[in-house]
Formats: C-alpha cells, structure tokens, sequence
C-alpha cells in the first residue's frame, strides 16, 4: 500500500497538482486536508476520472476540510466524536480493504493555534490544546491495531523538526505545551513512523510558510504532517518520502506530501 498524507490547501484550487501527484506517485491511498470545499460541491467525479473510485470526506466553506481517496473500498467510520463540538471538519476515518488485509486510517487536520501561545489571550490556541486533549483521550480508548493515523497536525515535536529550536520554542507549532500534548496523543498506541525511519538529528520538513521569498534557500520549515501507525504496522513500513519539490510547482500548497510505502 502506498499512502500519501497532503494539506493540499484547496482542493479545488489544485485539482490539476493533485492529477500530477496521482500519476506520478500512483498511490493507493490519498489523505486530504484544507479541502477548503462543502460536500455538495466536492468534486468526487473529477476525482473518479484520476482513477480514486472510493471517497470519503467531510468539508465546510472556505476553511478547513478533509478526504481519504483510495483505489480500494473504504467503509466510513461514523462512531467519531464532534471534536470540540464545532463540527468544524477536521477528522475522517475509514476502513482500507486492501486485497489481503484491511486497515483503518484516520485522517487529522488539528486547529492550527493562531499567534500567541497563550489559552488567556488566543481562544485559538485553547482550542488547539483541546483539541489535543480530546484526541488524546478518545484514542486512548480505541482498539489500537491495524490503524494509520495521518494529516496537518501542526506541531513540529522534535528538535529537528524546525529550523531553529532555540528561536522558535516560543512560536506557535513547537512550544513545549503543545509538544507535550501531541506526545501524549502518540502515546495511546501509536508510533512516529517518519521519525522511525529517519530519527534525529536529521531534519525532516514538510512546510515552508508562503512569506519566504526563496523558501529553498533559507529553508526556514517545519515537520506539521505526520504519519502515525500503530506498533503490529511497524514491521510493515517500507521507507517514506518527502516531495519537497512539489512546493516549487505552479500555485502550490504551502505544504508537500509526504508518501509512505507499506507491505500489507
């Protein structure tokens, strides 16, 4: 199974970079997030014509959003909580029938926290640290087997996960409450599968912000997509990528797809 993890950031903005990605990268499994689109105007038939026949996804006008596109069947998870109770379209599950086994893959795209790393003074970031709270324990109460979990989930928590610790300790992304609260997520049963493969100190990015002029050359970015599996899965992973390319094609997304390669 190949997978890829993608805040496309618009999907019907970058329908043709996603056509790019599906025949280039021929994955079997898309996770989606920023889709940026409500469900009746989801493009689901120019997305079968790229050959993503299964499709699950939940999305709102102009703002957050999410998609799983598989090449096989999908069964939606309905069972899953209204995070926050914003109904703000940030989480979608479903069961991956793949020809020998199936797979459950949940799809996140966590509050991005706004400026100020402060729950007194941005009701953004409290809502981010809830949203993190109430991850943490509804996954702790789950089957942890057989399970990917992917998506945005914009924290960078390792020390080469940026480009400067040091500087950006205090930078919404990688305070060490935030870093904090995602570990106790991953802790309910998953494992940092990027990180397995590659652990510190080489530096993983998979975002670079729109405000660099020349993004390659400062190289100012931070790890926000991650792809998680549970510990049966470990054995199962192959190697991951980083298309760090794709931030140079036309209009692109602020952020690149991360693909991971498993034998299942």
């Amino acid at each position: 199974m190949r997978l890829v993890t993608w805040n496309i950031n618009s999907l019907r903005l970058r329908l043709p970079l996603l056509a790019q990605l599906t025949l280039d990268e021929r994955p079997d499994v898309i996770c989606l997030q920023e889709t940026k689109v409500p469900d009746p105007l989801f493009p689901a038939d120019k997305l079968q014509e790229l050959g993503w026949e299964h499709q699950v996804y939940w999305g709102m006008k102009g703002y957050n959003g999410v998609a799983i596109l598989s090449r096989h069947p999908l069964e939606r998870v309905l069972d899953v909580p209204n995070w926050c109770g914003r109904g703000d379209s940030r989480h979608v599950a479903a069961w991956v029938s793949l020809p020998h086994a199936k797979v459950l893959v949940h799809n996140f795209y966590v509050p991005a926290g706004g400026d100020i790393p402060d729950i007194n003074e941005n009701e953004k970031f409290a809502h981010k640290l809830s949203f993190l709270k109430e991850a943490r324990e509804w996954c702790s109460q789950q089957a942890a087997e057989k399970t990917v979990l992917v998506g945005d989930l914009n924290i960078a928590p390792c020390e080469h996960d940026v480009w400067s610790h040091k500087q950006l300790l205090k930078i919404v992304s990688h305070t060490p409450v935030e870093v904090e609260a995602l570990n106790a997520w991953l802790a309910t049963g998953f494992v940092d599968a990027m990180r397995h493969v590659t652990p510190e100190p080489e530096k993983l990015y998979t975002w670079w912000s729109y405000r660099n002029r020349d993004w390659r050359k400062s190289n100012r970015g931070r790890r926000l997509d991650h792809i998680w599996v549970t510990p049966d899965l470990l054995p199962n992973v192959k190697a991951f990528r980083v298309l760090k390319d794709s931030r140079d094609w036309e209009s692109p997304s602020d952020h690149v797809p991360v693909v991971m390669d498993f034998t299942i």
